[in-house]
């Protein structure tokens, strides 16, 4: 703990200036006329957010709301083979002193502030509902934290890290809560961690293969003769739509993202369009204001590392230690609950669902996509507190972390 130090946000005045220098002298591209959102992101949209992001955007408004908002840390977290990262996050506390320690983990393209919303509503909830400690923190790699500096970094090793990050700050028990990256991380904790350390784990995406007949004939069956309700087939179109269209980012973040990288980390305009195209397709038709959008790229951009490193997460997934890497059988030594969000990217049958492991607790929401933190955080807290409150399947894991606001 000596070497956890307090971290306030600052981003120097040369890196501003040239951010704005590069975007003063963008070269758009051609459009066709008509295109729209068929062939990716208007111009019309990237020229008017350029515009704005070079004239009129202050990055230190949003920087001050952040540093007065979360207390930020930073820590050296070793991890086997890869040796010292300093691993930024958010640490808030809840004034519940019984309060369950809960680790928040995003991914791409997410960033620790994805839980700027649900912190204050875990932090401090209404009476009669469960209190949580929350640490969101930037993957490595990520936002502001070091980016690993060797090959074969894979979820197991991010998970690695967030679970020591958890000790170090003295939580020897403590729940997990994530989507995209952060929910297969999350997985990940319970699996390596789950039962002594991890004591439930929450998703709010869920991606499981095929069932296989010889491994599970009733499961098999029982996926074969239940069909989709009318609001799954809608899910499903929309899933199958996005795998038609909107996993080209994906093949080449997980096969060549060095390449990739000199595009994102040199053209501010490209590393705007590659996350503004998520943020649109993602999620269930979200206001984003210009500043919502810019926000959320200059994490990216003035990331520790640069946004090139966040990319090799696909890569390391993939390619290596595959067979440790993946969900090869049940996570059984912690209960796992599942919020459903329809605009997700991603969705299977309950039954393929069943194949993650100790599946107790499922909620189907009605509106809502990818970052459902963001979206729909009052949604997210709900599952959470009933997962965990009085009743829930979750409840009084946390020996002496079940504290409950009287307020």
């Amino acid at each position: 703990m000596d070497k956890l130090k307090p971290y306030r946000l600052h981003v120097s005045d040369s890196d501003i200036a040239a951010l704005k220098a590069k975007l003063a002298t963008t070269r758009f591209p051609d459009e066709l006329e008509g295109a729209q959102w068929d062939y990716g992101v208007p111009l019309i949209d990237i020229k008017r957010l350029v515009k704005y992001w070079e004239e009129v955007y202050n990055w230190r408004k949003y920087e001050e709301y952040i540093n007065d908002s979360f207390p930020q840390f930073t820590i050296d977290i070793e991890v086997e083979g890869h040796g010292v990262l300093e691993i930024h996050f958010v640490h808030q506390t809840s004034d519940v002193a019984t309060a369950i320690p809960l680790l928040f983990s995003h991914g791409w393209p997410g960033h620790f502030m994805e839980a700027g919303k649900i912190i204050p509503l875990l932090t401090n909830p209404p009476p009669g509902s469960p209190a949580f400690h929350v640490v969101a923190w930037s993957l490595p790699g990520f936002g502001f934290s070091d980016a690993p500096r060797k090959p074969g970094f894979n979820l197991s090793k991010m998970a690695e890290a967030g679970h020591k990050l958890m000790a170090a700050l003295g939580y020897n028990e403590y729940v997990v809560q994530g989507g995209d990256w952060g929910s297969d991380i999350s997985w990940h904790i319970g699996r390596l961690y789950g039962g002594k350390h991890c004591k439930a784990v929450h998703l709010n995406l869920l991606e499981m293969p095929p069932i296989k007949f010889w491994k599970n004939p009733i499961l098999w069956i029982q996926d074969c003769i239940t069909p989709f309700s009318e609001a799954e087939r809608e899910i499903v179109t929309r899933v199958e739509a996005i795998k038609d269209k909107g996993l080209g980012y994906h093949r080449e973040q997980d096969s060549q993202p060095q390449t990739l990288s000199y595009g994102l980390a040199d053209s501010p305009a490209g590393l705007l369009a590659w996350i503004y195209e998520k943020l649109h397709n993602w999620t269930d038709s979200y206001p984003f204001s210009d500043d919502d959008i810019l926000n959320w790229v200059c994490i990216y951009w003035f990331s520790k590392a640069g946004p090139a490193a966040s990319l090799r997460i696909y890569y390391e997934d993939a390619r290596t230690n595959p067979a440790e890497n993946q969900k090869i059988s049940p996570l059984t030594s912690v209960p796992i609950a599942f919020s459903c969000f329809p605009k997700d990217i991603h969705y299977v049958s309950r039954a393929r669902r069943l194949q993650v492991g100790n599946l107790v607790y499922e909620s189907a929401h009605s509106s809502g996509g990818h970052f459902a933190a963001y979206e729909r955080p009052e949604a997210l807290v709900q599952d959470l507190r009933e997962f965990h409150g009085t009743g829930g399947k979750a409840y009084s894991l946390v020996a002496d972390h079940n504290g409950y606001s009287t307020n």
